[in-house]
């Protein structure tokens, strides 16, 4: 996949990018699995650092070996700090924190909320992104579900406590703006824009994790626990970047953030199977609310019907 990409103005989605999100969906769906096996050992900003490092790794070598080069990256240096901040650095960094608490479906879930930042985020930052009235309905659903998701543990602490599931509102927050700046790469190959965002993730990462932790320690996981990182960094971020940005710039930011659809899906799959994970009722009410509402901003089913 070397094509340049073109950003999609009509925010379209062909059989092609449904193909990319369904995909999508499914690995980053396993991303929550294998973070909340890797949280168990490894700190949460050091799981930050190995996940975009050998990501970011894994790229260049694929870079240097099929092209194309990464000198497309130069002239948006700054461009990319800034996405690599609002697009790795702060919410895996929210997220691993939350998932030292939270399991793989819930903290699913709670991204999931995703596409409601995005379009309040894109409405007040694009002009060809605007407020419909499907997209107002699907955000108020989502933001039902998601007070529904949280609310009961503000008085009981069900499902976690509280602090953990904001950490995940905030990582999709964080999200909807990287989106935004995901738009502004446009020409650069979806390969390149992973592989610069990573690298500067890595740049940030390295002295945030020496000055907060320490090399004390940082190898020092069991087998399995590496193998989920590598999994987690290989196939979860490496290759799922390059899917995403290439729907990014095919069919929009909101079309794309839609991926928090399906990923819940996959998220609560492997954690019920292999983690004995449990939802409490009011989480699966609200994430009831969250499913409806991104079907609503989608809009095709009822379109068609």
């Amino acid at each position: 996949m070397t094509t340049t990409p073109v950003i999609s103005q009509k925010g379209s989605m062909n059989a092609a990018d449904w193909t990319k999100l369904l995909i999508l969906g499914a690995i980053w769906g396993g991303s929550f699995f294998f973070a909340r096996i890797a949280v168990a050992e490894i700190p949460p900003l050091n799981l930050v650092l190995f996940r975009v490092a050998i990501a970011a790794l894994a790229l260049h070598v694929y870079l240097l070996a099929f092209g194309p080069s990464f000198r497309l990256a130069f002239p948006y240096t700054g461009l990319f700090f800034l996405l690599a901040a609002l697009n790795n650095v702060l919410p895996f960094s929210l997220i691993f924190a939350g998932q030292t608490e939270l399991g793989a479906g819930l903290a699913s879930v709670l991204n999931a909320t995703t596409p409601f930042w995005t379009i309040l985020v894109a409405n007040t930052l694009t002009s060809d992104e605007k407020l419909s009235w499907n997209k107002l309905a699907g955000v108020g659903l989502g933001i039902a579900g998601t007070a529904l998701m949280i609310g009961p543990g503000l008085v009981s602490s069900l499902g976690g406590p509280v602090w953990a599931k904001f950490a995940l509102i905030g990582a999709s927050i964080s999200y909807a703006f990287a989106l935004i700046v995901a738009r502004k790469f446009k020409g650069v190959p979806s390969e390149v824009i992973a592989t610069g965002q990573l690298t500067c993730s890595t740049v940030i990462m390295i002295p945030i994790v020496l000055l907060t932790n320490g090399p004390a320690g940082l190898f020092s996981a069991t087998g399995p626990v590496w193998l989920a990182v590598l999994a987690l960094a290989l196939l979860s971020t490496a290759f799922a970047y390059i899917l995403y940005f290439s729907i990014v710039a095919s069919a929009g930011a909101t079309n794309a953030s839609l991926v928090t659809l399906i990923v819940p899906v996959s998220a609560m799959l492997l954690g019920t199977l292999f983690l004995q994970e449990r939802l409490e009722a009011f989480e699966l009410a609200g994430m009831a609310f969250i499913g409806i509402g991104l079907l609503v901003i989608d809009g095709r089913l009822f379109r068609r019907r």
